[in-house]
């Protein structure tokens, strides 16, 4: 799709390829503002472009090159059509920008596809949660983070203290059932800026954010999600067995957790070396008798 616009950015041209993708003739387009073909993210990233592109002619720097990027576009049927954007300013003798003019390509397909390579690299297809990988991208944007943040953070090390009872007694299906809702509980438990991410097995991990510049009220907070995690994941589970929707089948199941807790600051650690604390303190809390708490003690 080709298109121009001018300094206000009213569309002057279209081409006839819009009614194609966006099924919007030209004449239901021309005199009309660019901004009414995307969503409301769609203008933020057009307007800062256009902002950005204005900053750099001001330094003198060349603005005159193509800029690509992605959003999402409106169609008259009210679908939303992801499209890269490629455009160039039009200039005037006196060097002002007088519009735009570009090629817009439908790219639905390829973002679906990018969307999807990126679920199963970086999540774990079972519970939907962070995999491994995407959570050891996270610990290390943590730790750059909190040498300009100066607070501290925690980690929890989690595992189920009797899962493999269900999956003996039910199956690998029922246990990926307990799982899911091990996971869902999880989430409701921390702040959207905190991570949930399964480790493996029965096993997840909680990242911890930003939580206080003084080492013992870090400790009280971190104290208190884990009393939150332990009771709401020993709460009841009502799992269904049967594989007939017509002859349903519940089981019950009680299933607590272990939790290893490391409340830490960053100071050149990696997150191997994180993971290794928490952990450590994790299986403390299973010799404790399991269903517990344990904070990571430095070794003397």
């Amino acid at each position: 799709m080709i298109w121009k616009v001018d300094r206000d950015l009213k569309i002057t041209y279209i081409s006839p390829a819009d009614e194609k993708f966006r099924g919007y003739k030209a004449d239901e387009v021309i005199g009309h503002h660019v901004f009414e073909m995307f969503t409301p993210e769609s203008i933020n990233i057009i307007s800062e472009k256009i902002k950005q592109r204005l900053e750099a002619q001001q330094k003198g720097m060349n603005t005159e090159e193509f800029v690509t990027y992605e959003i999402q576009h409106r169609c008259k049927d009210g679908r939303l059509i992801w499209g890269e954007i490629i455009s160039k300013p039009e200039y005037n003798a006196s060097g002002e920008i007088i519009g735009f003019h570009g090629i817009t390509r439908e790219i639905t397909e390829r973002k679906a596809m990018q969307d999807r390579v990126q679920q199963l690299a970086f999540y774990d297809s079972l519970t939907k949660l962070p995999n491994r990988i995407l959570l050891s991208e996270r610990l290390s944007y943590m730790l750059a983070e909190m040498k300009r943040i100066q607070k501290y953070s925690a980690l929890f090390f989690l595992d189920l203290d009797n899962f493999k009872s269900l999956n003996d007694t039910y199956g690998h299906s029922i246990g990926d059932l307990l799982l899911c809702q091990v996971a869902q509980r999880l989430q409701k438990c921390v702040r959207e800026v905190d991570t949930v991410a399964r480790f493996g097995g029965d096993e997840f991990v909680v990242i911890l954010n930003t939580l206080h510049e003084d080492n013992q009220v870090s400790v009280e907070q971190a104290h208190r999600i884990a009393e939150k995690i332990l009771q709401s994941v020993s709460a009841l589970y009502v799992l269904n067995v049967s594989h007939n929707k017509s002859e349903e089948k519940l089981v019950e199941h009680k299933c607590t957790a272990s939790i290893g807790v490391l409340v830490f600051k960053s100071a050149e650690k990696t997150p191997d070396d994180l993971l290794k604390q928490a952990d450590a303190a994790m299986y403390k809390a299973k010799e404790a008798g399991k269903n517990k708490i344990s904070f990571y003690e430095a070794p003397f």
